[in-house]
């Protein structure tokens, strides 16, 4: 089945992805200035199963990776010489690809969840006159390229290739693996003021057709749907979130302290927030980089990748990315269930409790919580 989507139906997806984004996965703005770019050009967004691509079909994997932190100005100088393109750095990865493969592509599989990472490669699709494939890799957003299903596996990236703002492309050859892969990218990505495109996994669709959580585009389409019919009809967003993406309401509060740094590429924070109601005197803590990763409750470890910990601001009724919290901001934390091709061995050693330091088992908090209701009345 094809669907042809409404922009409805994408402003829909991209603030499912941006709260299933857990923080990261980029800005809803951008998403939709790609987006607003390519309905402008007369472009239409077509979305496929991964079961309807035909046999023999290339599909390409773009994204752009960084940090989401900005930076200083002493910082910003080293670029003041270079030109910028006038080219959308992902279209000039894009048909750089085109010219190295010598192949047409068919459509684009996302590389994650976000309000930004997901319109990109939407956006590459209906600029080519392709297809946006209903699957992505992480059924989030995450922080690094190796916290994918196609590393899971075992599926190369290479050839990458590349692109910045300054419109200078970088092809990636011989990349052994996904974790290779990770070091590359973001050495080019720290060089091109913390923000590239890249396009990998470029290859025919039987090659990565059980290596992608699918389904992932409709049931983002559906959990935004939720969350704007919940504002319309002034029903609480974070209840009909948790209830559609079949997890809880973990904490709600008043933010109190926040910090973020950029390190190695990617951004760095931690975010306090002061328990309000049932949660009065109590305290949440959410550790950051790039996405929000395990959180605290009173300091005990709470939740834990690869489950997704979503943060709402309760007075603009909008999902909150990284690092844009402020002095008492009233939020709302939802944490849904991981996908399960992460809970598997390789997905929790690859995006486990282990990558944040943490030496315990992964516990799916979903079930946990609805096994013992442990939020009532806690102090």
């Amino acid at each position: 089945m094809m669907k042809t989507l409404t922009r409805l139906d994408l402003s829909d997806i991209l603030h499912g992805c941006a709260i299933l984004g857990t923080g990261g996965g980029g800005e809803l703005d951008e998403g939709f200035h790609y987006i607003d770019k390519a309905l402008e050009a007369g472009k239409t967004f077509n979305l496929i199963s991964v079961e309807n691509v035909p046999a023999g079909k290339n599909i390409c994997t773009p994204y752009m990776l960084g940090a989401l932190t900005p930076m200083s100005e002493e910082e910003e100088l080293q670029y003041k010489r270079l030109p910028k393109a006038d080219k959308s750095s992902i279209m000039t990865a894009f048909k750089r690809l085109e010219q190295y493969t010598g192949d047409e592509f068919y459509g684009t599989i996302c590389c994650e969840l976000g309000g930004s990472n997901t319109a990109i490669s939407f956006y590459v699709a209906a600029m080519a006159n392709g297809y946006i494939i209903d699957a992505d890799v992480a059924g989030r957003a995450v922080p690094e390229i190796t916290h994918s299903t196609y590393y899971f596996n075992d599926i190369p990236a290479a050839p990458i290739v590349t692109a910045n703002e300054f419109g200078e492309c970088f092809i990636c050859e011989n990349v052994i693996d996904d974790l290779r892969a990770e070091s590359v990218v973001r050495a080019l990505s720290m060089i091109s003021r913390n923000d590239i495109a890249a396009i990998d996994h470029a290859m025919p669709i039987e090659q990565v057709k059980d290596a992608v959580i699918k389904g992932t585009i409709s049931k983002s389409l559906a959990i935004g749907q939720a969350y704007r019919k919940a504002k319309e009809q002034n029903k609480d967003i974070a209840d009909e979130i948790a209830n559609h993406g079949e997890g809880y309401v973990a904490f709600r509060g008043i933010v109190t302290e926040f910090s973020f740094k950029t390190q190695d590429g990617f951004t760095l924070g931690d975010v306090y927030i002061d328990g309000t109601g049932e949660y009065v005197s109590n305290r949440y803590h959410i550790e950051v980089k790039n996405e929000n990763l395990v959180s605290r409750l009173n300091e005990e470890v709470d939740v834990t990748i690869p489950d997704l910990i979503c943060c709402l601001d309760m007075d603009t009724l909008t999902p909150i990315t990284n690092p844009n919290f402020s002095q008492q901001m009233n939020v709302a934390i939802v944490v849904l269930p991981a996908p399960k091709e992460f809970t598997t061995e390789r997905g929790l050693e690859a995006f486990g409790p282990a990558y944040v330091g943490l030496k315990m088992p992964y516990i799916a908090a979903v079930e946990r919580h609805f096994k013992n209701n442990r939020y009532k009345n806690i102090k």
